[in-house]
């Protein structure tokens, strides 16, 4: 598939937030080689989902959400449009549910 048909993604605050602290907490607790392995997992997501925006299935909490499960630990939740792809949140599965967008 050519690029042109690609969406492009954005993340929200939110999950930049998320982000953020996903990779504080394995820098404090695990090594670097974590750390790469959680970016190439959001990487791969990334190339996959915006082919793909209807790949992942809808989230049981919001119709207009996708989640999408990377790991037993990892979820991505996004919103997909015609024009692109809004990462809403990256959580951590065994957060409590009602933090879940």
């Amino acid at each position: 598939m050519p690029d042109s048909q690609k969406l492009p993604i954005f993340y929200t605050n939110r999950a930049v937030s998320g982000l953020i602290a996903i990779k504080a907490y394995l820098l404090e607790h695990f090594t670097q080689r974590e750390v790469d392995r959680f970016y190439t997992m959001l990487q791969s997501f990334e190339k996959v989902v915006s082919i793909f925006p209807d790949l992942y299935p809808i989230s049981a909490k919001n119709n207009k959400v996708h989640r999408a499960v990377l790991s037993k630990q990892l979820s991505v939740f996004y919103r997909a449009s015609e024009s692109r792809v809004t990462v809403i949140a990256i959580i951590d599965n065994r957060m409590d549910y009602s933090k879940w967008p």
